[in-house]
């Protein structure tokens, strides 16, 4: 028996249902301008007028809007809190610095899990196991930021060099006096490092033969920074101290500067090892040494000591 129920209309208010012309018309929107009516299956809603427009009369220039600009007004009056950008704040990325100041710990500190504990004697940042000064060394740690403990001036470091010399030719003296029994084999042996440093000294061929001072010529190691630490040179016993000076400085590539300063601390001087003095620079070569003797190079050493025993 079929049902006399009547089939209900269809609800008007859903936006789920599709028209039921069955027409392709139903899929889409028509464009709006009178002149145009193109059916656009993905219309574009103007904002302003809140019309239905195809491709090209998209803009509200191009579809003439009568409420131009209405959507851009809205939306600068609308709150604008809420719409700022904020960039992402960058992680907390633990440096180096950020760790235990002893050498042998590579805990992390001053993070949210492990602080970091402030040592007010040497101004360093140390972990709790190493907080304390005993865990940490204190005692032998130079506080950060101290003004370093300033060294021996140039000066003092000259006068220590010339009273090692000094011992050093006392000794040289001590060991040339040697018993009889002894003086033929002592006597040889200068022979031979006579023959020896003459064979390897180098210095201007101009010279005479029978002008000649062989010497051993030494850069002091504790008041100037030389290339070569030492040679073995001969020069013109007719030469003044001053000009073999010029001589050894530039042989052993050391800093010269007694023409161009006139603190004493800078200038270079001669000491006579064998003598036990510092030379004149205006004395002549061949009066004061001989053949086979030691003279070293000083700086900072001032004239006052030339003449000191």
């Amino acid at each position: 028996m079929a049902s006399s129920r009547t089939p209900e209309p269809p609800n008007e208010a859903t936006y789920t249902r599709m028209a039921t012309t069955g027409d392709v018309e139903a899929i889409g929107s028509h464009c709006q301008m009178p002149f145009c009516r193109q059916l656009d299956f993905l219309p574009f809603r103007c904002e302003s007028c809140k019309g239905n427009f195809c491709l090209d009369h998209r803009t509200e220039s191009s579809h003439t809007c009568p409420k131009a600009g209405e959507w851009a007004r809205r939306r600068t009056q609308q709150p604008t809190t809420s719409s700022a950008y904020t960039p992402p704040s960058r992680p907390n990325i633990l440096t180096h610095d950020q760790q235990c100041a002893s050498p042998t710990c590579k805990t992390l500190i001053n993070t949210p899990l492990v602080t970091g504990v402030h040592c007010d004697k040497c101004r360093r940042e140390y972990c709790l196991k190493h907080r304390f000064a005993y865990d940490h060394d204190c005692a032998n740690l130079t506080p950060l930021g101290a003004r370093a403990q300033q060294g021996p001036t140039q000066r003092e470091r000259g006068l220590a060099a010339l009273e090692k010399l000094r011992a050093w030719g006392a000794e040289k003296k001590k060991k040339a006096a040697t018993p009889a029994s002894a003086s033929k084999q002592a006597a040889a042996a200068r022979v031979q490092a006579t023959a020896n440093l003459k064979r390897s000294a180098k210095g201007d061929a101009k010279v005479p033969v029978e002008k000649r001072v062989y010497l051993y010529v030494e850069a002091s190691s504790d008041t100037l920074t030389a290339k070569l630490s030492k040679g073995t040179f001969f020069y013109n016993s007719e030469y003044t101290v001053g000009r073999v000076l010029d001589l050894a400085a530039r042989s052993l590539q050391v800093d010269n500067v007694n023409n161009m300063s006139e603190s004493e601390e800078d200038k270079l001087r001669v000491f006579h090892v064998e003598g036990g003095r510092l030379l004149e620079f205006g004395e002549k070569l061949g009066k004061v040494v001989q053949t086979g003797n030691t003279v070293v190079l000083l700086r900072g050493v001032g004239a006052g000591m030339a003449s000191a025993p």
